[in-house]
């Protein structure tokens, strides 16, 4: 299938993603800027699980949503951020980003997905997510606040909750590189320690509480997912769609609290 055909199919199927966005705007301040900056870390995620879960014919209609619903997003903010850019260092990050991209989505649309190009998505999305990670850290430095911090630390869980599944569903698909357990594991310690520190923040109002209560509650059907084992190929389907779906949640989850500490400024 070529990409012009493919690009078609799926977004044919698009839509909202699936509520963990606002409406589109522009940037109307520093915190907002973090927020966006830091989602961007997750779509690079995101997009690649949604590629590896169409490939295996996992949940694929709201995988296709999923797919090209963040490729738009990821654009659209690429673009907003680019227009925001307050210092000389961060243009140049976000002008690497942009050429990053181009690489990224030339892979991630040219052909229907398969186990092959999966492995270049995996590791472009690595390099994208680096990217991402170090505008992100340049504006909350910027902020030099609490509240930049906890915009920073609580997006960044959304960015996990999509690295897991990523790798999980690589692994699924024997497209994964050789370290991807140990790097999912690292990510599953990272989300954890995050969660401990958000949790404890005195900056925390009773609605940010309640948020973080339900994020808890969500990893624990999340982690069972990620560890299930495989007994047989329905088993692996079956397992595959619950890391899917818990994924989605607390990264829902995840994008709320994020914006309750951004309204905390």
């Amino acid at each position: 299938m070529d990409r012009r055909r493919f690009l078609h199919a799926t977004a044919a199927a698009g839509g909202c993603l699936l509520g963990i966005a606002p409406a589109f705007a522009d940037i109307a301040h520093l915190y907002d800027a973090i927020n966006k900056s830091g989602r961007q870390r997750m779509l690079s995620q995101r997009m690649a699980k949604g590629y590896l879960q169409i490939g295996q014919g996992i949940d694929p209609e709201r995988s296709k949503k999923i797919f090209v619903d963040s490729i738009a997003l990821f654009e659209r903010q690429l673009n907003e951020l680019q227009a925001f850019a307050p210092t000389p260092d961060n243009r140049a990050v976000l002008a690497d980003v942009k050429k990053g991209w181009a690489r990224y989505k030339d892979v991630l649309t040219a052909n229907k997905p398969n186990p092959r190009d999966a492995k270049t998505v995996m590791a472009l999305s690595d390099e994208i997510l680096g990217m991402a990670q170090a505008a992100t850290v340049q504006l909350e430095a910027l902020s030099g606040t609490a509240t930049g911090h906890l915009v920073n630390v609580s997006g960044r869980q959304r960015m996990l909750s999509q690295r897991m599944a990523k790798f999980y569903q690589a692994i699924n698909w024997g497209a994964a590189p050789s370290d991807a357990p140990a790097r999912l594991a690292a990510a599953r310690d990272e989300f954890l320690k995050a969660m401990a520190e958000l949790a404890s923040s005195p900056a925390n109002t009773q609605a940010i509480d309640a948020e973080l209560a339900l994020a808890q509650q969500q990893w624990l059907f999340f982690d069972q997912a990620l560890h299930s084992s495989i007994a047989d190929m329905r088993d692996k389907t079956r397992f595959a769609t619950n890391v899917a779906t818990t994924s989605e949640r607390i990264l829902e989850t995840m994008n709320r609290i994020t914006g309750m500490y951004e309204q905390l400024a």
